[in-house]
């Protein structure tokens, strides 16, 4: 059975992956918007990422006995000056979530939950690449400038994003 405590975060995680989610989704929008179908084809993908990052949760609650309780999730922002903007902002937004995800692995681990340490793990080294990804963009939207040729060929590279094994 899982302990209360430890489900009740996890529903909060829910919430969180999903909030996740629905914010890559305005950035796709955004990016759509702009013209920028690469851009928005990688944060549609982001998207879906958070989803299955959220049914995680919410099968591995479900798998060890616990109540699913779902939770209001707020409106994502809409507000975006440019795609260095946007990949900033997905920057810290991962931050945000690695952070939430280290509370959760200290909660289990405070509760002596070892079953749910796996699961934590998987996430904290998952949260290592989602960093990685989206802060190499914002180094190369640094590097590129107002490069409209640069921001033309990185459209397109993001654009070739494919679905991990796995995800």
């Amino acid at each position: 059975m899982l302990i209360k405590s430890v489900q009740d975060a996890m529903n909060g995680q829910i919430r969180n992956e999903l909030y996740s989610a629905y914010q890559y989704l305005a950035m796709s929008a955004y990016c759509e918007s702009a013209n920028l179908p690469g851009f928005a084809h990688w944060m549609r993908m982001q998207s879906r990422e958070e989803l299955e990052h959220a049914m995680k949760f919410y099968d591995f609650v479900l798998d060890r006995g616990g109540k699913v309780s779902l939770q209001a999730i707020d409106r994502p922002s809409d507000e975006f000056s440019s795609p260095l903007d946007v990949f900033e902002q997905s920057l810290a937004q991962e931050r945000r979530v690695t952070s939430q995800i280290h509370d959760l692995y200290a909660l289990a681990q405070q509760e002596k939950d070892y079953a749910s340490i796996p699961l934590l793990q998987w996430f904290v080294t998952e949260q290592i690449e989602e960093e990685k990804n989206a802060g190499q963009v914002v180094d190369t939207l640094k590097m590129i400038g107002d490069s409209r040729d640069a921001l033309f060929l990185l459209d397109r590279e993001l654009g070739q994003r494919q679905e991990e094994e796995g995800e």
